[in-house]
């Protein structure tokens, strides 16, 4: 299944607006949908539009790190793109090594071409 990095700050707002409005909606948004029809099912109580300020206000309380281990499997968009942009200056800096040894006379064109190929295979 395909999952979207969660937001904090929607999923809070969600939360809140679930005090006024249809509860629930933050529990869909965060990839909880039993939750989600819990919250939709009660609503003519008033235990889900408790619920959601708390949740709303736990949300908030966490600092952004809390929130991606609990809802984004622990990754952050951050470490991420930091991750692959090492990856991909990395891979940058072996294909210029790549490349003078080709200069040089020490490995072949065709040698070359392949390592080069490999190389860009990695990057994902």
């Amino acid at each position: 299944m395909l999952t979207k990095h969660k937001n904090r700050s929607i999923a809070a707002i969600l939360a809140f607006s679930g005090t006024l409005t249809i509860s629930g909606l933050h529990k869909f948004y965060l990839g909880q949908p039993f939750w989600g029809i819990l919250y939709v099912l009660l609503s003519w109580t008033p235990i889900p539009k408790v619920a959601s300020a708390i949740e709303g206000v736990w949300y908030l309380a966490q600092d952004e790190e809390a929130f991606d281990r609990n809802f984004n499997l622990g990754k952050s968009t951050a470490k991420v793109s930091q991750q692959v942009s090492n990856q991909v200056e990395s891979i940058a800096n072996a294909l210029r090594e790549l490349d003078a040894l080709r200069q040089d006379g020490l490995i072949s064109e065709y040698e070359f071409e392949q390592k080069r190929r490999q190389m860009l295979d990695q990057i994902s």
